[in-house]
């Protein structure tokens, strides 16, 4: 009777840890949208140079994220690889795609255009939902464990530093300017702390909630990475910058290799 008391209260400690590491973390990914101010801070081809090498180091951590980190804890957990899980990862897909989608529908009928304050609006509902799902993902991960949390969260640090920045490039273009298109780029980035508290509300109400959603996780990553960020490395054809592209890809699954230590 003690053991199981025991366990019982440090199982609830540690829940409240990793609600409070959840908040952290979506509140550290929300402040990454103020990083689109370097953007004045470098030439826009010295800017492009850099972010590439961001771009390849973001597609490893989030294939190694959700290949080393997230599907083998759930694969765990659910005690084997089902159905279900397929049906999560290819629903995870599924969104992004349709998402996806949208942004570009936005993109195409925005540059024809003259007014441009229905495409700013537009963008910022994106970027809103984006970062909700962020949030959603975040949430999810620490539910399965703290250092998957973890790993997690850097994996869209990561993959937010150059998205942010772009983001902040589109709406200076489509008219606004450099202080609002920072509080208007924030407050759509706060929608990540909605995102992780529905996946709180819901490990509450629905049981194993995280065997639906850190697969939804997995292929939301794996959409990101193979089908946004791996066609812009392919942009790029000197063998030498494809080089470097291959080293800070590997470099970034070797830093989710190296997390697998904290579990």
């Amino acid at each position: 009777f003690l053991q199981t008391f025991k366990y019982n209260i440090f199982s609830k400690v540690y829940m409240q840890l990793s609600y409070f590491y959840a908040i952290i973390s979506v509140l550290i990914v929300s402040l990454i949208s103020l990083i689109g101010v370097v953007y004045f801070s470098f030439k826009s081809k010295s800017l492009k140079h850099i972010l590439v090498y961001a771009v390849s180091f973001s597609a490893g951590a989030l294939f190694g994220d959700a290949l080393l980190h997230l599907l083998p804890e759930v694969v765990e957990n659910a005690e084997g690889f089902n159905l279900q899980i397929s049906l999560s990862i290819l629903s995870g897909i599924l969104l992004f795609f349709i998402m996806e989608k949208f942004i570009h529908w936005r993109h195409c009928h925005s540059e024809s255009s003259k007014h441009v304050h229905p495409f700013v609006i537009t963008n910022l509902f994106g970027d809103a939902l984006h970062n909700f799902i962020d949030g959603l993902i975040i949430g999810a991960s620490y539910l399965v464990s703290i250092p998957v949390g973890l790993a997690t969260t850097l994996a869209v640090v990561l993959h937010e530093i150059p998205q942010e920045i772009g983001d902040f490039a589109l709406l200076i273009h489509g008219g606004l300017s450099k202080s609002k298109a920072l509080l208007f780029n924030f407050l759509s980035a706060l929608t990540s702390i909605i995102g992780v508290l529905v996946a709180i509300i819901l490990s509450s109400r629905v049981e194993n909630i995280t065997l639906y959603l850190v697969p939804f996780a997995v292929g939301g990553f794996l959409y990101i990475a193979g089908s946004d960020l791996i066609p812009e490395l392919h942009k790029e054809t000197k063998i030498k910058n494809s080089i470097l592209q291959l080293v800070t890809l590997l470099l970034g699954i070797g830093v989710m290799v190296a997390l697998l230590f904290l579990e």
